[in-house]
């Protein structure tokens, strides 16, 4: 199962490509991310109610993979190789609902603009698919979202009888640097706003 469709069915823990013995300190790749502010949000940062989940560990995936989608092919998005670092943070609200997700990877010199390209290609052979039963889709609702610096993802399982899963992907470039983060549906397009700017200024 893809990390996307992990985030949107909250069942991420099963789907990490975790690291022996890697612990919360050890979240990242083999590059140390510069010193300093960091670049992830802070679970304040989502509203009152959330608190970071330390219970992940091991160097995040690409957050675009899409192993279960028919017509994925992870040769096909070569930006990935080139990241230099990466590092994710999870977050859980109080009333036990969907968490959140917050990844920020550094690229290559002139790698993460074509990181977004990848994930246009992805966004556009993996817009609908079926997987265990339910129908997976995506839908770019802003190509460029906070005035070109992203875009904004809709991402909605449909379940049949039961209600739809709905989650925000934003996503993010400042230079060699791009941020995305996933948020459960809270019905306003407000609040998504909202932590999509506090994302921006933590890039600088």
């Amino acid at each position: 199962m893809s990390v996307l469709l992990a985030a949107m069915v909250v069942l991420a823990a099963g789907c990490q490509r975790a690291e022996p013995g890697a612990g919360p300190a050890e979240r990242s790749s083999a590059s140390v991310q510069p010193a300093g502010r960091s670049p992830l949000l802070g679970a304040g940062d989502l509203g009152s109610g959330w608190r970071e989940d330390d219970s992940r560990s091991g160097s995040p995936p690409w957050p675009w993979e899409q192993d279960t989608c028919p017509t994925y092919r992870s040769g096909d998005y070569p930006a990935k190789s080139h990241r230099r670092a990466a590092v994710q943070r999870y977050y859980r609200p109080s009333d036990g609902s969907s968490p959140a997700h917050h990844v920020v990877e550094t690229y290559e010199p002139g790698w993460a603009e074509r990181s977004l390209d990848d994930v246009r290609l992805v966004l556009l052979r993996c817009a609908s698919y079926r997987v265990h039963g339910s129908q997976v889709s995506f839908e770019i609702v802003d190509p460029r979202y906070l005035g070109g610096n992203g875009m904004l993802v809709r991402g909605r399982i449909d379940h049949g009888a039961v209600p739809s899963t709905v989650t925000h992907f934003v996503v993010l470039r400042r230079g060699d640097t791009v941020s995305t983060i996933s948020l459960p549906d809270s019905g306003s397009r407000a609040a998504v706003d909202a932590v999509a700017a506090k994302a921006v200024a933590r890039l600088g």
